[in-house]
């Protein structure tokens, strides 16, 4: 029997390749960066061709750190940054255009044209989202406006469309020669296009938007054998059989399976996921309704899910843009040389406000700054922008189901941060708690690889495998909290109104 299931994790700002055992450790990992690309304000672009082959790299990295070869894995899973968009030739492989990243705002003239008939909820019913340039349907519908010849090449039938699992997995099992045109229910559910009763791609939508169908990937399950990897592949002939975007894998990751579970990921942005079971719950406080997972012909599992844009990327902003510290880690030590934010909050709303405000026209702000504020002062404002999104959007989960979560569950690259962490549970008011295996993203998609080739016999193993690393008490007065809070709130307030549509 194999030994290992290797997890691809394409992200924001990398990828990698992890294999784990059978315990869900991490055996052996290989990472590598992608540029970021910005050719105008709100835009965001990745180089797609890059991206493929820093994946080819990683494989081989995290294979020969590991010391196993193809015969040692069971299966392969993937998960990846979700909406970002990639159009590409299916008969040379090469892209029409950059990959529009999830963070893009170019969309926003479509939007307004569309929610001219029947507003920004037009859709919301069948898809569970608002019109926003945060899906994939308008960078689509940008890419086939705006690239010369695109348009009629699609109708032709000449190209392909995918989020970046789509684009690893074409290319990883033969690309033009053969290669398998695929995206699971959770990837799909965030197009603007995928009705969330029948799984399937709504016609009528595709209509208005002028999506050929022909262009969009066949939708799969979450969890099953879809093929195998190339011949030319250091994977060759092994499963490719587990793909999730990135939170429903950690959500996976978290062993969050049932009703009334949640987990929030702290990576490029920040994102909460309430597990509502079997049940389609549409929120009445600005969050987005999606797919959890799909286990092979099983029924879906649904989630209610707060999307917040800027979290670890305005980390990356203070270390990049600004040279206040020189690697990202160092934030928590620049902040630990104050006692508070000395007044001052950042609101980083560099694409706009996502959940639960869904604010287009809002732009990043720096407020309450006096000359006693110093960088020790904004660095740990960046860090508490980080919690006072997540208590936003806690909170409108808590106002959707009528059930209060009791702890939170979370994961991705900020948990190390151990002032963040406790500055979440007090801004919260309930336990935070971090599992041993952090990174529960690429554990997600291992996860779901595993179960379809019976490396794991079900979810109560799954279970059995996540352990509690570590837990942050709430140790804030609740008269401190909330004072906090509401000029936290005040502060999103002057972020409103920057741009006009």
């Amino acid at each position: 029997m194999a030994k290992y299931v290797v997890a691809i994790d394409q992200g924001t700002t990398s990828t990698r390749a992890i294999v784990f055992d059978q315990m869900g450790r991490i055996v052996a990992s290989g990472q590598e960066e992608h540029h970021q690309i910005m050719p105008q304000p709100g835009w965001v672009e990745h180089d797609p061709m890059e991206i493929w082959a820093n994946t080819r790299e990683v494989i081989g990295i995290a294979l020969g750190q590991a010391g196993i070869t193809r015969h040692d894995i069971a299966a392969v899973g993937i998960t990846n940054q979700r909406e970002t968009t990639i159009v590409w030739d299916k008969n040379t492989g090469q892209p029409v255009y950059n990959a529009i990243v999830w963070q893009d705002v170019r969309t926003q003239p479509i939007v307004d044209h569309l929610a001219q008939d029947g507003g920004i909820g037009r859709w919301r019913e069948t898809t569970g989202l608002p019109l926003n340039p945060y899906f994939s349907g308008t960078k689509i519908a940008w890419i086939l406006d705006n690239v010369p010849g695109a348009r009629s090449r699609a109708e032709g039938g000449d190209l392909l469309f995918g989020t970046p699992d789509s684009w690893v997995v074409w290319n990883l099992t033969g690309g033009p020669a053969g290669g398998i045109h695929i995206t699971d229910v959770t990837n799909a559910a965030r197009t603007l296009f995928m009705d969330l009763r029948t799984l399937d791609w709504d016609q009528s939508i595709l209509d208005v938007f002028g999506v050929p169908r022909p262009m969009l990937p066949e939708i799969r399950s979450s969890s099953e054998v879809y093929g195998q990897a190339a011949p030319s592949s250091l994977l060759r002939e092994t499963p490719i059989a587990g793909i999730l975007g990135d939170q429903q894998a950690a959500t996976f990751g978290q062993a969050a399976f049932g009703a009334g579970e949640a987990k929030n990921t702290y990576g490029t942005g920040c994102f909460l996921l309430f597990n509502t079971g079997g049940e389609i719950v549409m929120s009445g406080n600005g969050l987005l309704t999606t797919v959890a997972y799909q286990l092979g012909g099983q029924a879906p599992v649904y989630a209610l899910e707060g999307s917040i844009a800027v979290t670890g990327s305005l980390v990356q902003w203070l270390r990049d843009n600004l040279g206040l510290i020189t690697s990202a880690p160092e934030i928590e030590d620049l902040a630990k040389t104050v006692e508070d934010n000395g007044g001052a909050y950042i609101v980083p709303a560099f694409s706009g406000l996502f959940a639960p405000y869904w604010r287009t026209d809002a732009r990043g702000v720096i407020a309450g700054l006096t000359r006693y504020v110093n960088k020790g002062h904004l660095a740990r404002a960046a860090l508490e922008a980080t919690a006072y999104q997540t208590r936003d959007v806690l909170d409108a989960v808590n106002a959707d189901s009528g059930v209060p979560l009791t702890e939170l569950k979370v994961d991705g690259g900020m948990v190390a941060n151990d002032l963040l962490m406790q500055f979440q549970a007090d801004i919260l008011g309930v336990p935070v708690v971090r599992p041993v295996v952090a990174e529960t993203t690429a554990l997600g998609a291992a996860y779901a690889a595993g179960l379809a080739v019976g490396y794991w016999s079900g979810l109560d193993e799954l279970r059995a495998n996540w352990a509690k690393d570590r837990c942050w008490e709430p140790a804030m007065p609740a008269t401190q909290r909330e004072r906090l809070y509401a000029a936290w709130r005040k502060a999103v307030t002057k972020s409103f109104g920057w741009t006009e549509s």
